[in-house]
């Protein structure tokens, strides 16, 4: 089992930035897709940004142009870089490592976005 922690989410106002961090156990870390989730009130859990072991990465429509992804397997971390926030962003973020055999979920970090 791989052990996520999230770290970096809070309140921030309108058109904030937030840069959340998201660290992982295991040697195989290079070799795992990692993905940020959000879930708000009342919603589903939906895909935010995904990267994987060739750095190549998706974006959801709705933060493209807005959000990035990034990892670093040297600390065995991954990235999600939010610029431009809005309220509709306000969720838990959670991070969600996938590999053979391996799909597992951090606790989850809250975001915030309001005046």
């Amino acid at each position: 089992q791989v052990q996520l922690v999230e770290s970096g989410g809070g309140l921030v106002q309108p058109g904030g930035s937030l840069r959340l961090s998201c660290a992982a156990s295991g040697s195989l870390f290079s070799a795992y897709v990692m993905a940020w989730y959000r879930q708000a009130p009342g919603k589903q859990r939906e895909l935010v940004a995904r990267i994987n072991s060739s750095r190549s990465t998706n974006i959801a429509d709705s933060v493209k142009g807005r959000f990035s992804i990034s990892r670093d397997n040297a600390k065995r971390t991954v990235y999600l870089q939010m610029n431009t926030l809005k309220p509709e962003d306000t969720a838990v973020y959670y991070c969600n490592a996938k590999w053979i055999g391996v799909d597992d979920w951090g606790q989850g970090t809250q975001v915030t976005v309001s005046s």
